[in-house]
Order: structure tokens, then C-alpha cells, then sequence
């Protein structure tokens, strides 16, 4: 019995329902994610920016990659519509020079495949302490209320598309030579209330999905912080500021940092410091979602 015909025939006595849009899966199904959700989320383009990442919204049709209108039913393509496909999966190691990926001795230079130039202006004059970001898709609409159900209702089954919408996304643009992902490590108390680091899990999967080592105790959380959400972007800042410790075994290291959301960057920021001053060579960032408008 193929593995199709049995998930069918669980479907028919079992339905399995979406935790974002409570219908059955249906077709393009990302498990636990409905097709309806999977190609709901506004997917960003081609950074236009080496170093932060920034990106115009694209809604996938037909066509492929088309920039986003916002209309009164949320993102909508060219067309007014969306695809019943998306992206292809990701390509083994060995097919990724298909991408134009960067060659040794170069592998902290983010590709360009249809090029960005180099740093945006406010990169240019204030460059932050990682080497690149890049994210996925914008924090909106039904990635945010999957992102919400992965962190606060325990859905942690999401980590699986989730992650995969970030690598599949984002391979494009980033360097060879990642040596190890490591979660933005998460305070203990919430890590104990919530039962999971959901950085962790979205590492894990994409780790396994570039290959590479996961690497978890190489950046800790050495001090207690307020929950980022209520503050103001100069809160955030001075809330996480000396919040991490790397290990040093990431000196000399390419390293993939890893988390959920990427908001005005002050994490994330923070995370880098701690390991550039533990000397790690080269460090790139990788969320699912971003905020579009916050300032990175």
C-alpha cells in the first residue's frame, strides 16, 4: 500500500484539520498546514540588500515570483491569485552549485541571483554585526497566525513546514561554507512554560535540510530578559543588550543563526555580538518571518 493511498484513507476516517484556517488539509497540504494557508503566506523576493537581507513581497503564480498588490482580502499577485504550487523542494548538497553559490575561500559573500548590488544605504552607514540576514516571508495574515500557533498552542508539527518555507526560500541567497545552525536560545523559565524552544526546532529542521550541524549550546542566554513584544525598538535593544554568551568553540566558524520572527533586529543583533566577540568568522541570520517595515 503506497504511502499517498494510506494518508488518503486516514484522511477519510481521521480528517486532519489545519490549526490556523480549522478546515481539512486538502490539496498542497504542508503538513500540519492546509493548502489554503501554505499558499496564503506573502513570500519575500530576492534581497535587494547583501547585508540585511530586505526584500519586496512576491506572490507566487503561474508565472513564478510577482510582486505583491495589498487589497482589502489580504496580498494578492499580478493576477489576483496564487498558484496551486509553490516552490520546488530543496536540491541535495551536491546540485547546489546549480544556484551559483560562491566558490571556497569566499563563503561569507551572499549570492546574488538576480542581484542585489551590495548593502543598502542604512547598511552601508550603520552595518550590523552580522555578515547577512535573510527571512522568508512577511509577518502577516496566516504565517502569523501559524507562527503564533507553533509558539503559544504547542503546535510544534509547524516547525516541519516552517522551517522548510525558510530554507526553500532563502537557499537561493545564501553563502557556501555553513558550518553549524544555532537557535537564538530562549530564556529558561519561558523555555520551561512553553515546553520548547521553537528556534530550536525550526534549526533542527533546516539544519537537516542544508546538511549541517545543529549546535545549540554554542550561544547561550546568560541573564533573564523582558519579553520583547511590548517594548519600543530602543527598549528592545538595551533589554538584550550582554543578554548571550558564545562558546568559543565558534571561533574561526561560519555560523547560521536561527529564529522565528525578525522584528527590529535587536536579538538578533545581540546574538551576532556575542559571537563576534567570541571570534566566529562569519555570521549570517535566518528567520521565517520578517516585519517589513521595522528598521534591521
Amino acid at each position: 500500500m503506497s504511502s499517498s493511498f494510506t494518508l488518503a484513507a486516514l484522511d477519510l476516517i481521521f480528517p486532519a484539520f489545519c490549526p490556523v484556517f480549522s478546515a481539512t488539509l486538502g490539496e498542497g497540504r504542508q503538513d500540519p498546514l492546509c493548502g489554503h494557508c501554505w499558499r496564503a503566506i506573502t513570500r519575500l523576493g530576492s534581497p535587494a540588500c547583501d547585508i540585511c537581507g530586505a526584500a519586496p513581497p512576491t506572490a507566487m503564480t503561474l508565472d513564478g515570483p510577482q510582486p505583491v498588490a495589498h487589497g482589502p482580502e489580504g496580498p494578492v499577485g499580478r493576477r489576483g491569485t496564487q498558484s496551486a504550487e509553490w516552490a520546488p523542494r530543496v536540491p541535495p548538497a551536491a546540485q547546489r552549485a546549480a544556484f551559483g553559490r560562491v566558490g571556497d575561500g569566499a563563503d561569507c559573500v551572499p549570492l546574488r541571483p538576480t542581484g542585489p548590488s551590495g548593502p543598502c544605504a542604512t547598511c552601508a552607514t550603520h552595518p550590523p554585526p552580522y555578515d547577512y540576514a535573510r527571512s522568508a516571508a512577511v509577518y502577516e495574515g496566516a504565517l502569523r497566525e501559524a507562527l503564533h500557533a507553533f509558539k503559544f498552542s504547542g503546535r510544534r508539527a509547524l516547525a516541519g513546514p516552517l522551517g522548510d518555507l525558510a530554507t526553500e526560500q532563502c537557499l537561493a541567497s545564501l553563502p557556501d561554507g555553513i558550518e553549524a545552525v544555532i537557535p537564538v536560545p530562549l530564556a529558561r523559565e519561558r523555555e520551561r512554560e512553553r515546553g520548547f524552544n521553537q528556534a530550536m526546532l525550526l534549526a533542527r529542521r533546516i539544519g537537516r535540510r542544508l546538511e549541517v550541524p545543529t549546535r545549540p549550546h554554542w550561544l547561550a542566554r546568560v541573564r533573564a530578559t523582558r519579553p520583547q513584544s511590548d517594548l519600543s525598538a530602543a527598549d528592545r535593544r538595551a533589554n538584550v543588550r550582554g543578554a548571550f554568551h558564545a562558546s568559543p568553540r565558534v571561533a574561526g566558524r561560519h555560523v547560521l543563526v536561527v529564529d522565528d520572527i525578525l522584528t527590529t533586529g535587536a536579538t538578533l543583533d545581540a546574538c551576532a555580538r556575542a559571537l563576534r566577540d567570541a571570534e566566529a568568522r562569519c555570521v549570517g541570520v535566518l528567520t521565517v518571518a520578517r516585519v517589513v517595515h521595522a528598521a534591521v
